[in-house]
């Protein structure tokens, strides 16, 4: 869910393109569907020698992909203070929900972490009752991926990669802090959203073209393909979906393509509905404001003599875009909460990232690079 620049990266991206796309690393299989008890572990907060200050409302969360932590920003703040410390959560920390009671959850390679935000301490670490094979960093390794939380605050859903296999989704009480089903998903599950109503989650499985329906009363499942560029190329294919936003008028699966083709499916039908997009650029993150207006990351070019640079869509519920070129690949975006500021991770899956956060001025299109974090890869702000 809730759910992403570097000198050469475009060259980077060129190059890789054709051979490997966005495709995954071999690895092991296998999803068991016991669950298993949670592992706490001690206080992991910033090397500070004393208590942190209030976080503040507004601060950001960010996944340092790059490193074991999640970091904290101030926003309003520029250059170092602007970074409030960090927390240590686990291993390539990707995705981050976060609950109301201030608990943020973060989809790590080991487990799911837990972080009070007020105190600024990981207060567990739930570990995945999936096989998903050795420890490991970097873009196709094991574990975590997706993460959101139901409305009421009482599960987590973490989409888990199994290199080489299909994926899980895995459901953590939160009150519990342990994992109390396992559902099986798509192949590399890169966001997982939950309906408005906690029905249904939704698991968008980039390597096998897919979105999972999961319910939430039964664990039933089925499979709806998004693939508006078809699936040839398979694994090595780059038109694939990566993530996903729940349109809050009606419910619709958002997934942008190539900054050329939106699909819009229905979750309940099943029915894929192609738009068209304007942004002519590989495109990785995604969410909706309250309004239905879409914001859409795009990382650059698959084909640099033929397609545009990074940017992020901003495009209204009728239709209409205004794209923002952005420096260098980025990967996530998250929103203020009143919708004029967009957060824009730079810390991409692949190649090419960069240690900070573009800051996106809705109204003007103003960009202003904040360098914070290790590979920032998930935002959610408080």
């Amino acid at each position: 869910m809730t759910r992403h620049t570097a000198t050469g990266a475009l060259a980077a991206l060129a190059a890789v393109a054709m051979l490997t796309g966005c495709a995954p690393g071999d690895g092991g299989q296998g999803a068991p569907s016991a669950s298993a008890p949670p592992v706490s572990a001690p206080p992991a907060s910033a090397p500070s020698g004393s208590a942190p200050a209030r976080t503040p409302e507004g601060t950001l969360l960010v996944t340092d992909f790059g490193a074991d932590t999640v970091t904290f920003v101030d926003p309003s703040r520029w250059g170092a203070a602007a970074d409030l410390g960090s927390v240590r959560v686990g291993t390539a920390p990707y995705g981050i929900a976060l609950g109301d009671d201030g608990t943020a959850w973060v989809a790590t390679a080991q487990g799911v972490a837990a972080v009070d935000t007020r105190t600024r301490e990981r207060t567990a670490l739930i570990p995945y009752t999936t096989d998903t094979g050795p420890v490991t960093t970097g873009e196709y390794r094991g574990g975590g991926m997706g993460i959101a939380l139901s409305p009421d605050g009482g599960r987590v859903y973490v989409g888990v990669n199994v290199p080489g296999g299909r994926g899980t989704l895995e459901v953590v009480d939160t009150g519990r802090r342990k994992v109390t089903a396992t559902v099986p998903v798509g192949r590399r599950p890169f966001d997982v959203d939950v309906s408005r109503d906690g029905r249904h989650v939704y698991a968008t499985n980039h390597d096998s073209f897919d979105v999972t329906v999961v319910d939430t009363g039964d664990w039933t499942t089925r499979r709806i393909e998004v693939a508006p560029y078809g699936t040839e190329g398979g694994l090595g294919s780059w038109l694939k979906p990566h993530y996903t936003a729940v349109r809050p008028s009606d419910g619709a699966l958002l997934l942008p393509f190539e900054g050329e083709r939106l699909a819009v499916v229905d979750p309940g039908t099943g029915r894929v509905r192609i738009e068209r997009m304007t942004a002519n650029t590989h495109q990785h993150g995604v969410t909706a404001g309250e309004d239905g207006t879409l914001f859409a990351v795009g990382t650059g070019p698959i084909d640099p003599s033929e397609d545009d640079g990074p940017s992020l869509t901003v495009r209204t519920p009728d239709g209409r875009e205004r794209v923002v070129p952005l420096d260098g690949p980025h990967e996530d975006v998250a929103l203020s909460a009143d919708g004029n500021t967009a957060y824009v991770s730079g810390g991409f899956t692949r190649d090419g990232y960069w240690n900070g956060l573009s800051v996106v001025d809705v109204g003007t299109g103003e960009v202003t690079r904040l360098p914070v974090g290790r590979r920032p890869l998930g935002i959610a702000v408080l």
